[in-house]
């Protein structure tokens, strides 16, 4: 865990500072079989956490014991290249789930590492507190399936566009979908998510700026 990682904990659902929740926590645990009181069972079992621009949530070899939700700022999955290179294999923004599936849930080592790519505010659960949770709360159960589902469609979705669109229609595509990466990751982090060089993502964003 970070030096400098800062851990509110102890919050009532009635001392949540609801402007706040509301953003990401409300706008992730949806679903029309999650209850009033069962979004609060589960939002009392999160706690607030801030880190800072790099540091590492979740290191290669290591196995994860939570997940967090962002509610404020950018956060990166990357896995190391053969030739030492970072390569970011997923961006996580604001009202997304930071979650390493395989490692959480099979409790075996990662083969990513998580980390911030800007100061960050985020909500995290526990493996144990979510589980305790997840098997006494059908809706959240119900919830969990499409979560996954949706999941397994957007990761589909995006091993057929690295092979049938090009590389200036995937950036074009992120650029609408998630401005928020164009804007706060560096060019190199997004190059590699888009399976290209620095050289050639400057060249596109020339292309589209000349447009």
């Amino acid at each position: 865990m970070p030096k400098n990682l800062r851990v509110r904990v102890g919050f009532s659902f009635q001392c949540f500072n609801f402007i706040s929740v509301k953003k990401s926590l409300q706008h992730i645990y949806s679903h029309f079989l999650l209850s009033q009181e069962n979004v609060r069972e589960i939002m009392d079992a999160h706690d607030e956490v801030n880190i800072t621009k790099g540091d590492i949530l979740l290191s290669e070899g290591q196995i994860a014991a939570a997940y967090y939700i962002v509610e404020d700022g950018l956060v990166r999955a990357y896995v190391n290249g053969l030739d030492g290179s970072e390569i970011t294999t997923e961006f996580f923004i604001e009202n997304e789930i930071v979650i390493i599936p395989s490692s959480l849930f099979q409790k075996i080592p990662s083969a990513e590492n998580v980390q911030a790519v800007t100061d960050c505010t985020l909500f995290k659960i526990d493996y144990e507190k979510f589980q305790e949770l997840f098997h006494r709360q059908e809706g959240l159960r119900e919830w969990g399936r499409a979560w996954f589902s949706y999941q397994l469609f957007t990761m589909k979705q995006r091993s057929l566009d690295m092979i049938t669109e090009t590389a200036s229609a995937r950036y074009l595509k992120l650029m609408k979908d998630k401005p928020q990466i164009i804007r706060q990751a560096p060019l190199k982090h997004i190059a590699t998510y888009l399976g290209i060089t620095d050289t050639s993502l400057s060249r596109i964003r020339k292309e589209i700026i000349a447009k």
